[in-house]
């Protein structure tokens, strides 16, 4: 074996790769990480100045790009970046759901409102953005879902229960697409991060932003440019017999 017969695994050149909340943190990290390997991006985020500098960047780094404002927690909006996309690349090769709600309220004091903001946007919108996408998956030789979770998910959280329980959820669903698609042809699997320097943890007052740095194993906080390695990778061929899997790139939050 060569290293180009390795490199070749690793290889998006030509897909079509949707990427929500892509202007910002994680997922404008692995926007322009994916573009830089050749995939054409489609990035989703609610402000339309946000996804055309977003897009105007990748194109200006020599990448092909399309943003398309969405809001995820508006169904029609979500049918709207399927057609979208189809449109301007001609089909979907891959779905990373990384767009998020982090609203936090301590348990006892829900609101009705808050409730749908969060679980319409974590779950209810990734869940159906790969249901409108089902179509294109299914005709594509690299179909891939990447459901970006959180190492929430696998802990007690007391004042963000809302935002673990939609990514519990979300996680659930991972594994029972990956059992229904896998004879489609396409793979699903989700990726866990732990504490990112993202706009998400620094709106923590800084006391906290600490806690969460140093409660892992690698008391820090990671990059969001550290995440692009672990999405291309279960984008890729290199992880073609993985499904149904979660990756945790947390510094060891859970192991802690």
């Amino acid at each position: 074996m060569q290293a180009a017969d390795v490199t070749r695994q690793f290889d998006l050149a030509g897909r079509v790769i949707v990427v929500t909340g892509g202007t910002r943190g994680i997922g404008r990290a692995v926007a322009e990480g994916m573009a830089a390997l050749g995939a054409n991006v489609v990035v989703a985020s609610r402000k339309p100045a946000a996804c055309a500098e977003t897009q105007a960047a990748i194109e200006a780094a020599g990448g092909s790009a399309l943003g398309v404002p969405t809001h995820m927690g508006e169904l029609e909006g979500v049918r709207h970046l399927v057609d979208a996309t189809v449109e301007r690349f001609g089909g979907i090769d891959v779905v990373v759901n990384n767009a998020a709600n982090a609203l936090a309220l301590p348990l006892g004091q829900f609101t009705e409102d808050a409730w749908s903001k969060v679980f319409d946007v974590d779950l209810r919108g990734p869940v159906f953005l790969v249901q409108a996408a089902l179509p294109h998956l299914e005709a594509s030789e690299h179909a891939s879902v990447i459901n970006v979770i959180s190492a929430g998910a696998f802990m007690f959280a007391a004042t963000t229960a809302m935002y673990s329980a939609a990514k519990a959820a979300l996680m659930s669903f991972t594994r029972s697409m990956a059992a229904a698609y896998a004879e489609k042809g396409i793979r699903v699997n989700a990726l866990a991060p732990g504490t990112v320097d993202t706009d998400m943890v620094r709106n923590n007052p800084p006391e906290a932003q600490q806690r969460m740095a140093e409660v892992s194993l690698q008391r820090r906080m990671a990059s969001p440019e550290e995440m692009i390695g672990p999405v291309v990778f279960l984008a890729s061929d290199a992880s073609s017999f993985m499904t149904g899997q979660v990756i945790l790139v947390d510094g060891g939050l859970v192991a802690h």
